[in-house]
């Protein structure tokens, strides 16, 4: 019986099907290359010069800096987090850092990576508040330089790869948060670039699934397509180690690898489909997905437990002090009984490191249950900046002291808050509307990206609400939000054939918004950076009672 072949040279009116590379075509990349690169370094040197002016102030100890600044210290110095002196952050702020760390370990709940770069800014620039803060500044400048190239790849537009970065250089939220030493910074920056390299991956997979097509193929009811030459996936390796980063900078990065891993299958599926493989989606999921499950979790969980070397190097110092005390009753059966070797020190090093775990887990899912804190949101209004978080406040500065101008009976203050930029924030999420349709509507997978990357990093907080959580958390949802802010500045421009009108009007709107944001920036610059105001302008600047 002769083999049964599914043409695809005509359709069933007999209009002609494009060739293999059209049906496989992602767009192609800006001819640029050397204006596209000088842009990308202008862009990213304005939001540097942002983030390090006047970097060390204040100084002092800015909100949960109290614990990720010195435990990034003991980290980097010992090997491990340890307890430290009561009046620590005294003597440190005075410049001391003598008898200040005991020799105890601590209690961590979150990981280490952001801690360890955090940890190296201090060893390199001095444990003072610039040297704590260098980590998340460079991290934050180079989170718009990545900005910049994903939104341009994705848009094929050097320019609206630079309002993409520049809307996320002037977003208030990515603008303290990389200026504070905490966590979260390290966390988006990470699936920033994962994403990146994800979408890289996509052109280069798809680039070279049709190098591979011989020429007049053409699928049979058995054919898979190529799978040998697709099984070496750099860029998809490259997204495997930045996934690994982020949820060994905080846990939640975890949601965001499932969400992307289903996601890339049906990016793989389709592109299979485009070539005419019949049930692409479950042959993908064989030659396919399990590749990819090997490049993004195997990876991330290879990175993930070589984040934690310095605590397996010294497990037998947890082991001692937490097996006596209240953090598990599994601590204690094996650790009065020493390894020796290589891979049984290894082996209980991974099986203390599994137990401390469920430690970290059983705090974050019970021991915070029913606490309050005066700035913790529900996550439901997360995308419209319901609840900011002040992580400095100054009251009561009397006119005269500390350049006060206030007029008599009147004082001035000093707050520096974690606030999105309302014009940007409000705009994405008309984006993020439009987005539901363009994808589901109008089949462009580049606003699906957006729409994941948002659902992702928001909706996982939700259930999680009976424990004080914060709004500076939704630092993840932004750059996907600004991916769907651009993505509809472009339609608007049109593409190529789009008429002189339309481009006009295009680019009066789309330019009118980017000034509205950068505008909005300016306006709350005070709040942003600690800058000294009088009540009244305070006042002017606190739009809801809930931001008080």
């Amino acid at each position: 019986m002769a083999r049964r072949t599914v043409s695809l040279s005509s359709t069933a009116d007999e209009r002609p099907v494009p060739s293999v590379h059209l049906r496989l075509a992602t767009g192609r990349m800006p001819e640029d290359r050397l204006a596209g690169w000088l842009a990308t370094l202008a862009v990213t040197l304005v939001a540097g010069f942002m983030r390090f002016w006047h970097l060390g102030t204040p100084h002092a100890f800015l909100f949960d800096e109290t614990y990720y600044a010195k435990d990034a210290w003991s980290l980097w110095h010992h090997g491990y987090v340890t307890n430290y002196v009561k009046d620590a952050n005294d003597k440190i702020l005075a410049g001391n850092l003598h008898g200040l760390w005991e020799s105890t370990p601590s209690m961590i709940v979150h990981p280490e990576v952001g801690k360890w770069l955090i940890g190296l800014a201090e060893h390199l620039f001095g444990m003072d508040p610039t040297g704590w803060r260098v980590a998340p500044a460079v991290v934050g400048t180079l989170m718009v330089a990545v900005m910049v190239r994903l939104a341009r790849r994705l848009t094929g537009s050097t320019l609206l790869g630079c309002v993409a970065g520049l809307l996320l250089c002037f977003d208030g939220l990515e603008f303290v948060l990389s200026r504070l030493a905490l966590l979260d910074i390290f966390l988006a920056f990470f699936l920033l670039c994962a994403t990146a390299c994800l979408v890289a991956d996509r052109d280069w997979g798809r680039a070279r699934m049709a190098e591979l097509m011989p020429d007049g193929w053409r699928a049979g009811a058995g054919d898979w397509g190529p799978v040998r030459g697709l099984l070496w996936r750099p860029w998809r390796l490259a997204a495997g180690i930045c996934f690994g980063l982020a949820c060994g900078s905080k846990w939640n990065a975890l949601y965001p690898l499932v969400a992307f891993g289903l996601l890339v299958w049906m990016w793989d599926a389709g592109a299979r489909r485009a070539i005419g493989v019949r049930l692409p989606k479950l042959r993908s999921a064989v030659v396919d997905a399990l590749p990819a499950f090997g490049y993004l979790v195997l990876v991330a969980l290879v990175v993930y437990v070589l984040s934690w070397t310095g605590w397996l190097l010294h497990a037998g110092v947890y082991d001692k002090y937490l097996s006596h005390n209240s953090y598990g009753p599994y601590w204690g059966s094996y650790v009065r009984q020493p390894a020796h070797g290589f891979l049984p020190e290894a082996w209980k090093a991974l099986r203390s490191l599994w137990h401390y775990h469920q430690d970290v887990y059983a705090f974050h899912t019970g021991g915070l249950n029913n606490a309050t804190h005066p700035y913790q949101s529900t996550p439901e209004g997360w995308l419209i900046l319901n609840r900011p978080v002040a992580v400095e406040a100054v009251n009561g500065i009397e006119p005269g002291q500390q350049g006060c101008t206030a007029a008599a009976g009147s004082t001035c203050l000093r707050l520096e808050v974690l606030l999105g930029t309302p014009a940007l924030w409000w705009g994405g999420v008309l984006a993020l509307v439009y987005a539901v349709y363009a994808w589901l509507g109008k089949r462009d997978w580049r606003f699906g990206l957006a729409l994941v990357g948002v659902v992702a990093s928001w909706l996982p907080w939700i259930p999680n609400d009976n424990r004080p959580i914060f709004s500076y958390y939704a630092i993840a949802i932004i750059p996907f939000t600004i991916l769907a802010v651009v993505l509809c500045l472009g339609t608007m421009l049109g593409g190529a054939r789009a008429s002189s009108r339309r481009r006009m009007w295009g680019t009066a709107v789309g330019g009118a918004f980017v000034v509205l944001v950068v505008l909005n920036f300016a306006w709350f610059w005070p709040l942003y950076t600690g800058g000294l105001m009088t009540t009244k302008e305070w006042l002017d600047r606190i739009w809801f009672r809930r931001w008080i």
